[in-house]
């Protein structure tokens, strides 16, 4: 079983416990109104950056001890950053909803939820703690739901950044009509990251999708390849994460 598999099955459990749909869109309707995270990108030129907060990750291990998203996002508010994403899973990365709810009070900014969501109850649960924008992985999801998940995420005021990997699901978020695509660079069998990946797929977007390159970017040339190849935004976490100064160094990749 794949990673991306075995964390899907324990993402389904974990649904299973989770509060009435209808108690999860009384939240989501109550909560502040949502940022316009998808503008926020158009916005910044030529590149817009999605700086991305979290403790962990299945490939490194914890990335930081002192683990304070609250200060890490208005760090990345002042380097220049268009939105946040914050890591909510517990399990592989050691996030919490919290985290979320923390970072996004520090700053104007609009934030996505980055998560893996499997079931419409995440959606509306995401809207519920402030979120802005939700992650929809197209090899977690079958192409209906992903259309049916984007539908409701937009229905609610929130973007929705579709994740491919691969042709197939490009086609697939084609199909679900996405209007923000992310290239992931990381191979989710070995973990390895390849930025000819964005090149190779951003052929076959759609026309008129903002498209994010995801991964793999520590320096300004890197910023420049993918951007190049069409990308209208990025999305870093690791470099921003480990850096001494991670104002300064969105400074650095932007330019």
């Amino acid at each position: 079983m794949s990673i991306l598999s075995r964390v899907v099955a324990e993402k389904r459990e974990l649904v299973l416990g989770m509060p009435a749909l209808t108690e999860l869109e009384q939240r989501a309707m109550d909560a502040d109104p949502a940022r316009p995270f998808s503008e926020a990108l158009r916005a910044k030129n030529p590149v817009a950056l999605i700086a991305e907060i979290k403790k962990a990750s299945p490939s490194r291990g914890v990335l930081i001890d002192k683990y304070e998203p609250d200060r890490i996002a208005a760090a990345y508010e002042r380097g220049g950053a268009a939105c946040l994403s914050v890591l909510t899973d517990e399990n592989y990365f050691c996030g919490t909803a919290n985290d979320l709810i923390l970072a996004r009070r520090e700053v104007t900014l609009p934030v996505l939820r980055k998560d893996f969501i499997v079931d419409e109850k995440q959606v509306y649960e995401s809207r519920g703690i402030g979120a802005d924008c939700v992650l929809l992985i197209a090899a977690a999801l079958e192409g209906a739901q992903l259309r049916d998940y984007r539908e409701v995420a937009e229905g609610l005021g929130m973007a929705a950044l579709v994740e491919v990997h691969d042709e197939g699901e490009m086609d697939a978020a084609a199909y679900s009509e996405a209007k923000l695509i992310g290239i992931n660079n990381r191979d989710l069998s070995t973990f390895e990251t390849d930025l000819a990946t964005t090149e190779r797929l951003a052929r076959y977007a759609p026309s008129g999708a903002v498209l994010v390159s995801e991964s793999g970017i520590w320096t300004k040339a890197d910023v420049d390849r993918v951007s190049a190849a069409g990308a209208r935004a990025i999305l870093v976490g690791e470099s921003l994460m480990r850096a001494d100064n991670p104002a300064a160094e969105i400074g650095e990749l932007l330019g």
